[in-house]
């Protein structure tokens, strides 16, 4: 199924790439591999949510957040890719960073929402390889940030 279509079907919609905060590009394309830089959950221009995993922010809020990364990254794959998603022909790599209270151990449950929609989405060319770290901050305070290393077709 094409992945346009799937997208449909889940009721999903990606949202317009948010522009880069900082000096850096938002994704490269190099050898068959487009890398998507650290996307965090920006809505609208604006942080979905803000402060620690474990104090200010629930497990699910951040599962939540990990999904619209996820999302925005597809965002900038789709303009990468000149809106063809389907020139993803898996997915490598997830990394995942979440800015958490001390003591704090469910990173890798916070990172299972862009794993799990991954999957959704791509089938088996979704499953990847994976890091996660707990941190204690993150730009714009927000508690998730992950990063993507796709092989193209």
């Amino acid at each position: 199924m094409p992945i346009e279509a799937r997208l449909d079907e889940l009721g999903l919609d990606l949202p317009a790439p948010p522009a880069p905060v900082a000096n850096y590009v938002p994704y490269k394309l190099h050898g068959g591999l487009l890398y998507i830089s650290g996307q965090i959950p920006l809505r609208n221009g604006a942080p979905l949510h803000t402060g620690l995993v474990g104090e200010q922010v629930s497990l699910e809020q951040g599962r939540e957040c990990a999904r619209l990364c996820l999302l925005n990254g597809l965002g900038w794959a789709r303009s990468a890719l000149d809106g063809e998603l389907d020139r993803i022909a898996e997915v490598l790599r997830v990394r995942g960073f979440v800015a958490c209270s001390a003591g704090f151990g469910d990173q890798p449950a916070v990172a299972n929402g862009a794993s799990d929609l991954l999957v959704e989405i791509f089938g088996d060319a979704g499953r990847h390889t994976r890091s996660v770290v707990g941190c204690s901050s993150l730009p714009l305070n927000v508690p998730v940030e992950i990063d993507f290393l796709f092989a193209l077709r």
